[in-house]
């Protein structure tokens, strides 16, 4: 290579082959799993979630206490996101879920439903930190700087090009800000919609009474549910163990590029439990739990969009959001219009 050339970054694909042949592992050893546990797993992971639903209607309900919302609608709303999420990268469920909640809630906007959203994040963060922490100090977890070496593709450009991630980065902040200063009046309505989100912030006592106290409720029903995955695919239910899965989750769900961050879990499992169970019945579950979570939050998120919303697939959903989004930007565009 010529001198002051810069050398593009290598793109490691073994992440890739390593989740397929987790799935191969997957396959060959299903007559292996036991239905019982399988079966208990899924229906708690499904309580999980309607759980944390119904904090977030509490979210929404602060965000307009004048307004009638049904739980159902917010229910449903949240497991079709969530089962479209882990079939599509880059979260694309959270589209369905702000146009689904937005069409539940009267007179609400886009800003302040995708802000409410946020809202269990503040959630996610405090229990995430000390499940990290823990995760860190059990030996087995590979520590920040090792994740670039794991295979998966994701950690391997991210953590292995710190530059080109920081540059990427910076680049986004730029354009905000850009973005902010030329739509300066339009940005001052944008942010008190948002703040009407999350309002519920702003009552601590509230907050943590209708919505932190509420998720992590859910949160121990999803322990246990992940505890009855890890029986089912024979890798051995444990407090450690549990934990360690989720210490797992919780680095997955930063890196959005592939769906339910496949090859991230598969890498980091593979690796994690390498000394509890066979690299088979590792790679098994490692691709097992996610493929029975997929399915039955996609099969039951599906129900979802024809029973209560009346839509007939999820390409129908994301057609009717992109007209009401369009048809929402015009009407703004003309009020401001007329006003100036």
């Amino acid at each position: 290579m010529a001198p002051g050339v810069p050398q593009l970054p290598d793109v490691p694909l073994a992440g890739i082959g390593d989740f397929f042949d987790a799935v191969g592992s997957f396959f060959a050893s299903i007559a292996d799993v036991r239905p019982g546990p399988l079966a208990l797993g899924l229906v708690l992971f499904l309580t999980y979630l309607t759980i944390r639903s119904r904090a977030y209607f509490n979210v929404l309900r602060a965000a307009y206490p004048t307004e009638r919302i049904q739980w159902r609608r917010i229910w449903g709303a949240y497991i079709a996101a969530y089962g479209f999420n882990n079939v599509i990268p880059a979260r694309g469920g959270d589209v369905i879920k702000v146009f689904l909640i937005k069409t539940s809630v009267p007179r609400s906007t886009y800003p302040a439903i995708t802000a409410s959203i946020m809202v269990e994040a503040v959630f996610d963060l405090t229990i995430a930190i000390p499940i990290l922490i823990f995760a860190f100090t059990q030996g087995v977890f590979p520590k920040p700087p090792e994740f670039a070496d794991l295979g998966a593709f994701d950690l391997s450009f991210v953590f292995g090009n710190p530059q080109a991630t920081l540059f990427g980065l910076t680049v986004v902040g730029l354009v905000a800000v850009a973005i902010f200063a030329v739509l300066s009046e339009r940005a001052k309505r944008f942010w008190v919609r948002v703040q009407q989100g999350v309002v519920i912030l702003r009552d601590r006592r509230r907050f943590f009474r209708e919505v932190w106290l509420v998720l992590f409720g859910g949160y121990l029903v999803r322990l246990a549910a992940f505890w009855m995955l890890l029986e089912a695919f024979g890798v051995g239910g444990s407090v450690r163990n549990v934990l360690l899965v989720h210490g797992i989750n919780a680095v997955a769900a930063l890196m959005p590029f592939t769906p339910g961050g496949a090859g991230v879990q598969q890498a980091f499992m593979v690796k994690v439990f390498a000394g509890a169970a066979t690299g088979a019945t590792v790679a098994a579950y490692s691709v097992g739990q996610q493929i029975a979570i997929a399915a039955i939050c996609l099969a039951v998120g599906f129900a979802a969009l024809v029973r209560i919303f009346g839509f007939r697939s999820f390409k129908e959903v994301i057609a009717a959001g992109k007209e009401a989004r369009n048809a929402e930007t015009a009407t703004e565009s003309a009020a401001a219009s007329s006003g100036s």
